[in-house]
């Protein structure tokens, strides 16, 4: 299992890049393989300020439809184009290309109360 030691990670298995006030989020390696094929990413929440844990949007894989979860509070500044025509990047590149949103961060202090590579790691082998 893919868990770069140079992100942050949520319970819900979002990963979070923090770039000065910036942070790039999409969904773990772990977490597309649990979804299967993805289909569709629906993000409506472009220039909405949103807090913590808020829903940003949802993702949509062959077998269920989950839920995409703010990690941080801040505005959602842009989405990833690309996987409009290409969903499937997140299942192939979940790290790279298959990023989901930009954020502009708002609270800066969150980012502390997020699992490191390791933490994360122990989650999703218990």
């Amino acid at each position: 299992m893919n868990v770069p030691e140079n992100l942050k990670y949520t319970e819900d298995h979002e990963w979070i890049l923090v770039e000065g006030d910036t942070a790039t989020v999409g969904i773990t390696d772990y977490a597309q393989k649990e979804l299967g094929d993805i289909v569709f990413i629906e993000v409506e929440t472009i220039g909405e300020e949103l807090s913590k844990g808020d829903t940003f949007g949802t993702i949509e894989a062959v077998k269920t439809v989950a839920d995409l979860f703010m990690p941080i509070s801040g505005e959602v500044l842009e989405k990833n184009e690309g996987l409009e025509d290409a969903p499937e990047t997140v299942n192939s590149k979940p790290f790279t290309d298959g990023w989901i949103v930009k954020v502009k961060i708002t609270d800066a202090s969150e980012i502390d109360a997020l699992l490191s590579a390791e933490d994360y790691k122990s989650k999703i082998e218990a």
